[in-house]
């Protein structure tokens, strides 16, 4: 949660930092104020609150409309969550006029990220990689956790095992045993997950030699909310709207 709520932060110190692209603009037909960033707000979907229905009803102007809004899914890969929860919230919102935005990942700026973090984490060209997910029973899930892998496969230039967590198979710890008895000298995880916790505690009594970091509050994470954003916020303005920002996690 405290990640979340740092990247929103940060998402925020984004936008205002943005005086062309027509975010200011957008801001500004919201506010009635001059070049005024769009508003940020975080919900969660899961046990936490507030939902991202909560936050929607909450969405309104000095006059009582409500403001139109984008709903940023802020997952690595798009599973129920994506497919069921965020639309359901909406619908319970009542909101009449939100876009959502595909999720976060897959995406060749987070492979960039994880790349870096693996080297960070003392990984070299010849050593073994395990691409490590928290898995989820969704196949659609799944299928964007094999996209983010080969994409992390092409920038290192190397092949890339994929490991689960917690749901679905093989898991982390298999993969590296098993890359350990095919020769593999040295096996390093690169961890796909957003931030510190107990799946990335697991990582680390996986056995392998090294473990990189989370992705994190990274800038380029930043900028690929922003651009998830721009590009949504764009189809409203044609519809003559101007939203804000829901970062929906």
């Amino acid at each position: 949660m405290q990640m979340i709520a740092a990247l929103a932060e940060a998402v925020v110190q984004e936008f205002s930092g943005m005086a062309a692209g027509g975010v200011g603009e957008l801001g500004a037909a919201v506010s009635g104020r001059d070049a005024e960033p769009p508003w940020v707000r975080t919900a969660f979907v899961d046990v936490l609150g507030p939902s991202p229905a909560e936050v929607l009803r909450d969405l309104t102007d000095s006059a009582g409309e409500a403001v139109p809004a984008v709903v940023v899914p802020a997952f690595l890969a798009s599973g129920y969550h994506v497919y069921q929860d965020v639309p359901r919230e909406v619908a319970e919102s009542g909101h009449p006029e939100v876009a959502v935005t595909p999720a976060m990942g897959p995406d060749p700026a987070l492979a960039r990220i994880m790349a870096m973090r693996l080297r960070a984490a003392g990984w070299r060209p010849g050593d073994a990689v395990v691409f490590a997910a928290a898995g989820s029973s969704d196949a659609r899930a799944r299928q964007d956790v094999r996209r983010a892998a080969g994409m992390l496969a092409e920038h290192l230039d190397v092949p890339v095992r994929i490991g689960y967590v917690a749901t679905g198979a093989p898991r982390v710890p298999e993969v590296v045993a098993e890359l350990r008895e095919s020769g593999a000298r040295r096996v390093f995880i690169a961890s796909y997950l957003l931030a510190h916790g107990l799946f990335q505690q697991r990582l680390h009594e996986a056995g392998a030699d090294g473990v990189a970091e989370p992705i994190g509050v990274h800038p380029a994470v930043v900028r690929l909310i922003a651009d998830r954003y721009r590009a949504a916020a764009r189809e409203l303005m044609r519809a003559n709207t101007f939203p804000v920002e829901v970062s929906g996690a």
